[in-house]
């Protein structure tokens, strides 16, 4: 797996990294993420990326790899209660709540932290980046982000107070590419590209059950991109570098529950970046279709 330094972080990491949302969500069994975890990092990987309200995920990961700590790169979010005594954003909830994170990380400190979503009225108040910066401080993680999208994620980018920006980019998610990214890239920030493969929403060619999935469903019925009708693990392949051909993207958080499923993403990466007449190709599809409607999905 090729690694690309993550922006001024300095921090060396595989193109492609884990998503802990599904095992927490999709409540993944502990034996499962174990298999998961340890066989991906016997594979090269070293970036994982969790957050608070992933359910069990924080946990699960702890108890597969903690014993592996110094195998990967560590990163969370914080922001929404979960569980916690205090309003989402509070300042006090946060502090409680990194501390939480890594008790349940089973770690002294990780890489990055990131606050998760914030709505761009309270970044401008500051009290959230704060709390983060005194985390810094105390040497409870290396860097800290911002994870997000849209306006709130251009305004994280200008504000200067963040070492990296993990926001949506995808063949059915290109706000970012035209707005924050471009800003991201010109401050050398690092960029970590979530929802890389649109959720794969396209994959059993009806709208999927998840509400979550029906924007990006509704999006690539408009964008009727050729590939997609091709074999399915070509069209993730051609998805996935994308996202990773897009300029100052540096990696792609991609979640699962299926023990194979990392290792089979990152073979799909094997070929390098896209060609760069099929990466203009699916930039101008976007050009003709997208509406001012069609924002960075959260």
């Amino acid at each position: 797996m090729k690694k690309r330094t993550l922006g001024n972080t300095g921090m060396e990491v595989t193109e492609l990294g884990f998503g802990g949302a599904e095992i927490g969500y999709e409540k993944a069994d502990q034996a499962t993420v174990d298999r998961l975890l340890n066989s991906a990092l016997d594979a090269g990987l070293n970036l994982i990326d969790t957050a608070e309200c992933y359910l069990a995920s924080e946990e699960s990961i702890g108890q597969a790899v903690g014993h592996r700590r110094k195998d990967y790169f560590l990163f969370t979010k914080v922001g929404h209660a979960s569980g916690l005594e205090g309003k989402d954003w509070d300042p006090e909830l946060l502090t409680r709540s990194i501390d939480r994170s890594l008790q349940r990380l089973r770690t002294d400190f990780v890489d990055l932290i990131q606050l998760h979503s914030c709505p761009v009225e309270l970044l401008r108040q500051g009290d959230g980046i704060e709390v983060l910066r005194k985390a810094r401080q105390a040497g409870k993680t290396r860097f800290i982000g911002y994870s997000g999208d849209s306006e709130a994620a251009a305004y994280a980018v200008e504000c200067g107070a963040f070492d990296t920006l993990q926001t949506s980019v995808s063949i059915a998610d290109q706000w970012s590419i035209d707005h924050s990214i471009p800003l991201a890239r010109a401050r050398n920030m690092g960029v970590i590209a979530k929802r890389p493969i649109a959720n794969a929403a396209w994959k059993t060619g009806r709208k999927p059950a998840s509400a979550y999935h029906h924007t990006y469903w509704d999006r690539l019925g408009v964008l009727n991109y050729e590939f997609l009708r091709r074999d399915l693990a070509e069209a993730v392949g051609i998805a996935l570098r994308f996202t990773l051909s897009v300029p100052g993207v540096h990696t792609a958080i991609a979640g699962t529950k299926n023990p194979e499923r990392w290792r089979q993403n990152a073979q799909l990466l094997e070929p390098g970046p896209l060609p760069a007449s099929e990466f203009d190709a699916i930039r101008l599809r976007w050009r003709q279709c997208a509406t001012d409607a069609w924002k960075g999905e959260i």
